[in-house]
């Protein structure tokens, strides 16, 4: 069995609901859903989707590099969006970073996420070649 490697944000709700930051496998990372919150619990780009998106990768980007892994390595995103008909905003910052790259992608509306002023949350599998 491959080794297990578990990456955290150091946020109290980690331990409280049992998650890790990311895990790596192997060669397969994968990274918990991230929003727009710094390190001190501020919302970042309130209002702001495209905003919200370009901090959420460079945050999933960050993970990535204690992981041993770049954003080349991603082969699947995942966007939840609280209001899909502002789609092309996220796509927009997405783009800008994933647009050499092209991973797999998912987009989804959802009714709200766990935090006030949250527009995006996205999760990230990258693979180690």
């Amino acid at each position: 069995m491959s080794q297990r490697t578990l990456y955290a944000s150091g946020a109290p709700w980690e331990a409280t609901v049992g998650y890790s930051r990311a895990v790596r496998v192997g060669n397969v990372i994968e990274v918990s859903g991230t929003v727009a919150v710094d390190e001190y619990g501020v919302l970042i780009g309130e209002g702001d989707l495209y905003l919200q998106t370009e901090f959420i990768l460079r945050k999933i980007e960050a993970v990535l590099l204690q992981a041993g892994a770049e954003l080349r390595h991603v082969v699947r995103t995942r966007m939840f969006v609280t209001d899909i008909s502002r789609w092309e905003e996220a796509g927009r910052a997405h783009g800008a970073l994933f647009g050499d790259i092209r991973p797999c992608t998912t987009m989804v509306e959802v009714s709200r996420l766990i935090g006030e002023g949250q527009l995006i949350e996205i999760e990230a599998t990258a693979v180690v070649d």
